[in-house]
């Protein structure tokens, strides 16, 4: 296993592979060698292993790929006619930007980008036809200068074409970085029609800029994210003396510069902001071209096209609907091949799909998942980060198992549970994802043992005590008690209840060696919601109990009343549960569990014979008495203390054998998913400073401050 996370470079790993190629064969023998290069490493791997597949035996025996002179494939056919028109077609755009480099375009490039995000973004914002005929996409052919533009493309997919070809083919340089800022935030604008859109995405809405991005080719697609991600992994900064090329060729005093009007000030404002941001300190500065790439990445990946109802619906993998639904009735969506694109993404050490001899067709996103990992670890208290490490492990099943067996789980937790921990300082959604992410991670066995065998020395932020030499594990109980705590004494959000619960349940047979204050913690948080249960139980029989003349209303009370104590049932069932499954499958291991439930066992009495615990009480019942039992047999000369009671528990638990059922919860997403992830993802670009007019944004429900500002420069 450790083989697989190897950062040694491959046998397979020629010393030709960074030159640019120069001629159109040499180019695609290179091609055809790489399309080999990872079955090859991985069968490499496989050396001194116990058992090595015979396929790939005898495919390492063929020796190192670029060691083989042919060819691997013949110059011609289609797949040959396909690679060759896109190869032909990056060389165009190297070729291009290098003259515009060397020309001096680059600056004529920027102030493009710059003035048509103001002019789209106020076009956008103040539309009144649903399908933008504002922005005046239709092109006329006759017109003088249009006779060489592309018959079989609009104005939109040209657009989209550049813009996406050069973010994901030029690299990030101190003299490319100002135009990959201005594409970005240009990317932003061109996709902020969204905005004017309703929550749910309905056949009707239009989106063009966004829908052309989608038709692009796989290759532009697979390069674009990649790109992006690599953006928000290395954090390239803006050169701290460099100036934004955005006012004249020469550097002197641009147009804009030269305007003098309060328009002008507006225009730059956020440049000079930005400068003086960048400026300020080289250590502290954010990227701002990582922080765009993610959010712009975030869009692609969960903008869903519905089906319009004059389109057939095709029954392969092209299209989605809801499969909990009759088809008929069901919404469905064109695949987002962006969010295939990051579902697919590989480890560039590692390739799943070679080994198994299956290797996926088209390009596929590579890149090195170990400074993913870090990348996130660092950047996960910023929520975008949060949403981009939820869409990795609920998606990529290639990520989530590389995350499941890294042994420094800590890197990712330790933010996670401290965010929980301040959960009063952040947003509802924001909570939401961080315990969906634990929830997707408490599913595998290994995740949960592992965490428990890590040992944190010291955790400075948990103020309530000292928490020094603690597992990994117990401090995950801890916060999530706490969070539900917190939950039910601000929130009360039952959805948040259950996720926490979930978690703790699919933990509860792989506890090892729980802490006594998280021990005490579950117990406590048993006693807790067993006296709200006993609260509603109370107030509902009073109300039984009185003659209100609205009857009505009598009812209705009584409903909710019956609907939240049934809430609470099932959360002390689970809390039991959680209890049960530490009690049946780690008792051995977990001293201070059994010593908590003695200490407390007066907590349980009022329930025992309740028709919905009663099983489960049970089993708590047999260990209190074999326990109980066993102390009333102990001779013993004084009072019995906590180091006699946690002896005594040691001497006997290595004896006690129990039987029982795993609980465990699975993470289902839910049957709309864009209703959410679409306004989450626009809420954190507007809290970002993307400004935008309220009066425009249908999304979300917006409030509107009435005041002389402008609207062009309104923020939400």
């Amino acid at each position: 296993m450790s083989a697989r996370w190897s950062s040694s470079a491959s046998p397979a790993s020629g010393s030709k592979r960074s030159r640019s190629p120069d001629t159109l064969e040499e180019a695609w023998r290179r091609h055809c060698k790489l399309s080999a290069a990872g079955s090859r490493r991985a069968a490499c791997k496989y050396a001194g292993a116990l058992y090595v597949p015979p396929k790939l035996r005898e495919f390492a025996a063929g020796g190192r790929y670029y060691k083989a002179d042919p060819p691997l494939k013949p110059m011609s056919g289609v797949d040959f006619d396909k690679w060759r028109t896109d190869w032909e077609q990056q060389r165009r755009w190297k070729a291009a930007w290098e003259e515009s480099i060397s020309g001096g375009g680059a600056p004529k490039a920027i102030n493009a980008a710059y003035i048509s995000s103001i002019f789209l973004k106020f076009i956008i914002e103040n539309a009144k036809a649903d399908n933008w005929q504002e922005l005046c996409l239709d092109i006329d052919k006759d017109e003088k200068g249009m006779e060489t533009f592309p018959s079989d493309q609009g104005v939109e997919y040209f657009l989209m074409k550049g813009v996406l070809n050069y973010i994901g083919s030029v690299d990030v340089s101190p003299e490319s970085c100002y135009l990959h800022h201005e594409l970005l935030n240009l990317m932003l604008v061109l996709m902020s029609t969204q905005l004017c859109s309703g929550p749910s995405p309905e056949p009707k809405d239009v989106h063009p800029f966004i829908d052309a991005a989608m038709h692009q080719d796989s290759s532009i697609v697979a390069l674009v994210v990649q790109k992006l991600l690599l953006n928000f992994v290395k954090r390239p900064q803006i050169p701290l003396n460099g100036s934004h090329p955005i006012f004249s060729d020469d550097g002197g005093p641009g147009v804009l510069q030269r305007v003098g009007s309060a328009a002008a000030n507006l225009v730059l404002l956020p440049y000079y902001t930005f400068n003086y941001l960048v400026s300020a300190s080289a250590e502290g500065a954010t990227s701002q071209l990582a922080d765009n790439s993610l959010v712009v990445l975030l869009i692609l990946i969960h903008y869903r096209k519905c089906i319009s109802t004059n389109e057939s619906i095709p029954t392969d993998s092209i299209y989605m609907s809801d499969s909990n639904i009759n088809v008929k009735d069901a919404p469905a969506f064109h695949e987002n091949p962006y969010c295939r694109a990051l579902n697919n993404a590989n480890d560039i050490q590692f390739d799943r799909a070679d080994v198994e001899g299956n290797a996926q067709n088209g390009p596929i996103v590579r890149l090195s998942f170990a400074s993913l990992f870090d990348a996130l670890g660092t950047c996960l208290k910023d929520e975008s980060s949060v949403l981009l490490l939820y869409s990795l492990v609920h998606g990529n099943c290639n990520f989530q198992e590389y995350v499941l067996v890294r042994t420094d789980l800590d890197t990712l937790l330790m933010p996670i549970l401290e965010m929980l921990y301040n959960a009063s300082r952040k947003t509802s959604n924001q909570i939401y994802m961080l315990l969906i992410i634990l929830l997707i991670l408490s599913q595998d066995s290994t995740f949960n043992a592992c965490v428990h065998k890590l040992v944190v020395p010291t955790v400075p932020w948990y103020q309530e005590r000292l928490m020094h030499q603690t597992s990994l594990g117990s401090l995950m109980v801890v916060i999530l008690i706490r969070t539900i705590k917190y939950n039910l004494s601000k929130l009360r959000d039952v959805y948040l209840h259950t996720n926490c619960l979930a978690i703790l349940a699919n933990m509860g047979p792989h506890v090892h060696r729980l802490s006594a204050y998280a021990s005490q913690r579950l117990v406590s948080l048993f006693d807790m919601l067993s006296r709200k249960y006993a609260k509603l139980a109370e107030l509902k029989n009073d109300k039984a109990l009185k003659v209100i003349s609205d009857q009505m209303e009598t009812d209705l009370i009584s409903d909710d009343m019956s609907t939240e104590l049934h809430i609470y049932t099932d959360f002390l069932r689970i809390v039991l549960e959680i209890i049960n499954a530490i009690l049946t499958y780690a008792l051995p291991r977990n001293p201070e569990v059994v010593y908590a439930i003695l200490h407390r066992q007066e907590v349980f009495e009022p329930f025992k014979n309740h028709p919905r615990f009663n099983e489960l009480l049970e089993n708590i019942y047999t260990v209190l008495d074999f326990f109980n039992s066993r102390m009333d047999m102990q001779q013993l000369d004084g009072e019995w203390s906590v180091d006699k009671v946690l002896e005594l528990i040691n001497k006997h638990c290595r004896s006690w054998r129990g039987e029982g059922m795993k609980l465990r919860f699975t993470y289902e997403q839910e049957s709309h998913p864009e209703e959410f992830f679409i306004p989450y993802a626009w809420r954190l670009i507007l809290s970002r400073g993307f400004s935008f007019n309220p009066g425009a944004i249908n999304l979300f429900p917006v409030e509107i401050h009435v005041d002389d500002t402008p609207s062009s420069v309104q923020k939400v």
